[in-house]
């Protein structure tokens, strides 16, 4: 089966036909499908479809480094309420974003920081967010002298960062409608790195493939990238599906 790493299936721009995307997807071989969380807003929603779906759906609880704000406190202590109240897949997503603004980057560090500790704690993998902050991650990640095994979720980098990312030895790159994009170059970089080291994700509703770039992603169209990635690497569909699946498991089984 098709395992789904990380899409946002509770999301208000899927209230309308959820269920019926959900089934779509289940029919075409995309069975799992993991959650990561945002922040305390989305908690309670998140926790719903995984209840509605247990077979399907998979939560991860986490601070979103978008969400990391003055009351960042306040908000990993109800991440941390969680983790000691029920068991989760991973903690996810967080990470370090300075894309859309810069202005909490010390308090998105310490996040960072403080819920890799819990994932150490836990024997939990972690979902990792990052955007325009390669060098802030990887430091953070050095640090440690032991890390949880992770997904470096939507990468979209070089060659050397997909390696430097890699050498940590437990980690996988989280691959996605981006590999479809024409000049993104994450095909060079995919071309280059052994099948054991990706997995499949939409990020749903976000980064559609083509052929729908631009529009509401879906959870079937995880079968673009992966027929995409079947292509680049001169594999049949059904080689990445299973070593696909194998990393996933990898990730998300304590």
């Amino acid at each position: 089966m098709i395992i789904d790493t990380h899409i946002h299936l509770y999301s208000e721009e899927f209230d309308s036909d959820r269920e019926s995307l959900i089934h779509k997807a289940i029919r075409n071989n995309v069975k799992a499908f993991y959650l990561p969380n945002i922040d305390s807003e989305s908690i309670e929603r998140m926790h719903e479809l995984e209840s509605k779906y247990p077979d399907h759906c998979f939560s991860m609880m986490g601070l979103h480094p978008c969400s990391v704000k003055e009351n960042v406190q306040e908000e990993l202590d109800l991440v941390e309420k969680w983790l000691r109240t029920r068991s989760y897949v991973a903690i996810g997503e967080i990470g370090i974003d300075l894309y859309w603004d810069k202005t909490f980057k010390e308090q998105q560090v310490y996040a960072f920081k403080k819920q890799i500790e819990w994932a150490l704690e836990f024997n939990y993998g972690i979902a990792i967010h990052c955007r325009d902050a390669f060098d802030e991650v990887y430091d953070v990640m050095k640090s440690f002298s032991t890390l949880p095994r992770g997904i470096f979720h939507c990468f979209s980098g070089t060659s050397e960062q997909a390696k430097k990312i890699i050498d940590f030895g437990n980690y996988k790159l989280g691959i996605g409608g981006v590999l479809t994009f024409k000049n993104s170059g994450l095909d060079k970089v995919v071309q280059e790195t052994d099948l054991k080291y990706l997995v499949l994700e939409t990020d749903a509703p976000y980064l559609a493939p083509v052929p729908f770039r631009g529009k509401r992603n879906e959870p079937v169209y995880i079968l673009e990238v992966a027929r995409k990635l079947a292509q680049i690497k001169d594999a049949s569909l059904a080689e990445v599906e299973e070593i696909t699946q194998q990393n996933a498991q990898y990730i998300f089984t304590k």
